[in-house]
């Protein structure tokens, strides 16, 4: 046995631990679920097969639709917020500013503290009584703009937008400072010979080579935002009238508050499937270099 067949044996049995774990705990349960879509079930009791019915039920009910449709607005959001925003901020950490330590803090801090406990947070700024926004407006003798931020249908999806993007720039930002870093000095060195201006430079030099970066950074925001559950569970639960509902929340308050298993297993099956339609919709559109 050669030397590199030992180290790929070395490497497969060291995988293999991992391996069996993740098959048993991630793959197999999603087959298990698609199965259980398949059947009435509330959870104990026998289960009643009933074929495609309850797949049929989740592509024909207008609130599983309305949830597909704010979770591409969580989507939008995500990309179009939380990617762009941690790029700047990192490299304004890549250069030395009197506001490294604000934005630091202001990154960081939610990267330690539990989703939940971020959600209550917020929850206390958009307090329509209390809240720490609404007093703003009202020293700001801007009263025609206090609202109930998590209580109106018309701007509550928006409202939660914020939190959602703020909770999860520090990562992003963590990637591209460390994408940043790998850039050659000798290259920023020959873009700064040549002339090249800041605004120039950053889109023919240094996105160039971090794109990879970029894209892996856009599909993790996709398929973060497609899971998102734990900042709309403690701030809305889905309410009001289903306008913060999420395809997470939807399967959790189909599945454990009217115990329809069968059906929640169906439309976790779907989230899956649109899931991984977005994701791979995403790479084809990046596939290209970019230029």
């Amino acid at each position: 046995m050669n030397v590199s067949a030992r180290m790929r044996g070395f490497i497969t049995i060291g995988l293999l631990p991992a391996l069996i774990i993740y098959l048993f705990f991630v793959i197999v349960p999603l087959f298990w679920s698609a199965y259980y879509g398949f059947f009435d079930w509330k959870g104990i009791g026998a289960a009643k097969f009933i074929g495609m019915d309850n797949y049929m039920e989740v592509f024909t009910d207008p609130i599983f639709w309305k949830a597909f449709k704010n979770n591409m607005l969580i989507v939008a959001a995500s990309v179009f917020g939380q990617v762009p925003i941690a790029m700047i901020l990192a490299l304004l950490l890549m250069r030395s500013t009197p506001f490294q330590r604000i934005i630091r803090a202001s990154v960081f801090m939610p990267m330690v503290l539990s989703s939940v406990v971020v959600g209550i947070i917020w929850g206390y700024i958009y307090h329509p009584q209390i809240g720490i926004l609404n007093f703003l407006l009202d020293g700001a003798h801007l009263d025609s703009w206090k609202k109930a931020w998590l209580s109106d249908p018309k701007v509550s999806m928006f409202a939660l937008m914020v939190p959602i993007i703020w909770n999860y720039i520090g990562p992003y930002m963590i990637m591209f400072i460390a994408a940043l870093q790998n850039i050659s000095p000798e290259i920023e060195d020959a873009a700064q010979l040549d002339g090249v201006g800041p605004v120039r430079k950053l889109f023919a030099v240094t996105l160039p080579m971090i794109w990879d970066t970029v894209k892996v950074a856009i599909v993790l925001c996709i398929s973060g935002s497609l899971k998102a559950f734990d900042l709309i569970y403690v701030m809305t639960g889905g309410g009001p009238a289903h306008s913060t509902e999420l395809l997470a929340s939807y399967m959790y308050n189909s599945t454990f508050n009217v115990y329809r298993f069968g059906f929640g297993s169906a439309l976790s099956t779907a989230i899956i499937i649109l899931s991984l339609l977005l994701i791979v919709g995403s790479q084809y559109l990046m596939k290209r270099d970019y230029r």
